[in-house]
């Protein structure tokens, strides 16, 4: 009896200005130890640099390639939800990967993420974003995001078991539970992923979280687009919370209580007592005393920005929290979600 072909699988890959990351984060997927038919569709959003000639080269190059191609879709608006829908609808497999411009899969991904669909049952599957940096501020920054004291006891940053989980890194979802959901909500600018997880939850599904998948992931390039991504990342966070009530636990809540107290200490110790300025002298202190492991078996330059990107880690994301506006999750409510059937 001949083996059964294991099913095809659709790579959707939002991309925006990624010239630096696009070729090479694509070349992982056409690499892949997988038997099934493969297609990479990217949604190009309105670039600035080389984006979309790679592409388009990309695309040329896999044309008479009999198992993996690319193509490419429009995304005007630049959204990532927007992207993702967009591929999603012009894809066609029942399997469907979601990728990033800078994520490079490691070679068993897909093959490890069908399997785990299969054996699992999940709607849903993911591993660890494994963040790696080209330099030494890079570097920095990957140490922070891949630290408890960093972003606390998120296995897919961390590590961990296998499991259930609330969420996971990007996602291999079953075509079945993207459409039964209606794809990505498209006002969520960020954390649609943790939404539409919670929503494939809500519907009865399994989210599950392996150590055996695996993404390496390219951080920010500086403070400032390192500060701008996790204020982004708190301020949809929040939406999230008020869009569906009882989806937040105390890890989300830290930043934002740090931020409070950090800046209630500092307006007391310069307008009351000095003694104030403990509290954020202790968070220093702290931040600099978990920048010790963190840092271990890299270069001294990076070691010492460890804190540098903790505190824009910490500081951004509760900024954003606090300062998330309420009219945002109004906008959410009023959209609801897209249909991505075709």
């Amino acid at each position: 009896m001949p083996e059964q072909q294991p099913p095809a699988v659709s790579v959707i890959m939002p991309v925006l200005n990624e010239e630096r990351h696009l070729r090479t984060a694509v070349r992982h997927i056409l690499e892949q130890d997988y038997a099934g038919e493969l297609e990479v569709v990217i949604a190009l959003g309105p670039s600035t640099d080389r984006t979309d000639e790679i592409a388009a080269e990309l695309v040329r190059e896999t044309a008479s390639h009999h198992r993996a191609r690319v193509h490419t879709v429009p995304n005007p608006t630049g959204r990532t939800p927007a992207a993702l829908n967009a591929a999603i609808k012009a894809s066609r497999h029942p399997i469907v990967v979601r990728v990033d411009g800078h994520g490079m899969l490691s070679p068993d991904y897909i093959e490890t993420a069908v399997r785990l669909l299969d054996e699992t049952g999940a709607q849903n599957v993911g591993g660890i974003m494994h963040a790696e940096g080209e330099n030494d501020w890079e570097r920095a920054v990957a140490a922070a995001m891949t630290s408890k004291i960093g972003v606390g006891n998120a296995a897919f940053h961390t590590g961990g078991a296998a499991g259930e989980a609330e969420t996971v890194y990007l996602g291999v979802f079953r075509r079945q539970a993207l459409e039964q959901q209606g794809g990505y909500n498209e006002e969520f600018i960020r954390a649609q992923d943790w939404e539409l997880n919670f929503r494939i939850r809500e519907a009865g599904g399994l989210i599950w979280f392996s150590p055996e998948l695996k993404v390496s992931y390219r951080p920010r390039p500086s403070v400032r687009a390192l500060a701008k991504q996790y204020k982004d990342y708190g301020r949809w966070r929040h939406v999230v919370a008020r869009f569906h009530k009882g989806s937040i636990n105390l890890r989300y809540l830290a930043p934002p209580t740090a931020v409070a107290v950090i800046a209630a200490g500092l307006v007391v110790g310069v307008a009351v007592t000095p003694w104030a300025l403990i509290v954020p002298g202790g968070y220093l202190a702290a931040i600099a005393a978990g920048s010790v492991p963190a840092g271990k078996g890299l270069p001294l330059k990076a070691r010492l920005q460890i804190p540098v990107a903790l505190a824009t880690m910490h500081m951004s994301w509760g900024f954003g929290f606090l300062t998330s506006p309420r009219s945002l999750a109004r906008r959410v409510i009023a959209s609801r979600r897209p249909a991505v059937k075709a």
